[in-house]
């Protein structure tokens, strides 16, 4: 866990902006790179994803991440550790919501929330 606290400017747009670069390893330990909508909420990342999708099996086998907001001009990057999680914070469900107009609870496909803690970040 971040232990001092976040430039205001980057909570913010931890808060506002759309989309993720999330980084994880496959099984054969190359990377697997993929833009995703997410939430910051009480200083963690949720995104979610099929439960079978290749991130999903990627951070069962090893929950070691980084992901970095679109913007490369005001980098953003976080490093840290993911899990699925099965109990989802009524927070995160209205983060979602709120953000994308998104429902989380009803989507099938994607049905997988993952928890994101970070232990770095570099701004």
């Amino acid at each position: 866990m971040i232990t001092t606290p976040l430039d205001p400017k980057v909570k913010h747009r931890l808060t506002t902006e759309s989309n993720i670069w999330l980084a994880s390893v496959r099984a054969d330990n190359t990377p697997h790179l993929v833009p995703i909508w997410f939430v910051w909420v009480e200083g963690k990342a949720y995104v979610c994803t099929a439960a079978d999708s290749v991130k999903a099996r990627n951070l069962l086998a090893n929950p070691n991440v980084s992901f970095a907001l679109e913007n490369g001009n005001a980098p953003v990057v976080l490093e840290g550790c993911a899990q699925p999680i099965e109990s989802v914070p009524p927070a995160v469900i209205e983060a979602f919501q709120r953000k994308y107009d998104w429902n989380i609870e009803t989507d099938s496909t994607y049905n997988q929330v993952i928890e994101i803690e970070p232990m770095k970040i570099r701004s």
